[in-house]
């Protein structure tokens, strides 16, 4: 095999204090901030929705749904449009506020490797830590996280 075939594209998505590592096609788009329109009744995690694409997209946060304090949007806060990999959105997608642009890393064997050091709750939308260099990114579960927002969707509507 090639070293190509080897290495993954991925994205570093930055957060307050975290960073979350995933493939680069797991990205539809990065979009500049705009208010999402709220949900009544909503925990606090789930942000709203924005138009993308002529369509209503679910957006959250990532460190509300880990039940840390809620981000402050500033002039760096963008939204990263994921593919929706389960299926319960009726959009295809969701978004995930973020704390600037994340940044394209190229991922192989040779520089990732599991860090043990954290746990994580069973139904956390967190699937593990990785060490990569002087990097400790977070692997979100993004199907959790689709669930998540189906369930607080279909709740709230």
């Amino acid at each position: 095999m090639s070293n190509l075939s080897e290495e993954l594209y991925s994205l570093l998505v930055p957060l307050v204090g975290e960073r979350l590592l995933v493939p680069r096609a797991c990205v539809a788009e990065v979009i500049g901030y705009q208010t999402p329109a709220e949900m009544t009744n909503a925990p606090p995690w789930y942000a709203g929705l924005v138009s993308w694409n002529g369509q209503n997209v679910p957006v959250i946060s990532f460190e509300g749904a880990l039940g840390m304090p809620l981000p402050a949007i500033s002039g760096r806060t963008r939204i990263v449009v994921f593919h929706a990999p389960g299926g319960p959105l009726h959009s295809g997608y969701f978004g995930m506020l973020t704390q600037g642009f994340p940044q394209l890393v190229r991922v192989s064997a040779d520089v990732i490797r599991a860090d043990p050091t954290r746990s994580f709750p069973e139904r956390s939308p967190v699937l593990c830590q990785v060490r990569m260099i002087n990097e400790t990114p977070l692997i979100p579960d993004l199907q959790r996280l689709e669930e998540l927002i189906a369930e607080e969707t279909s709740v709230l509507m």
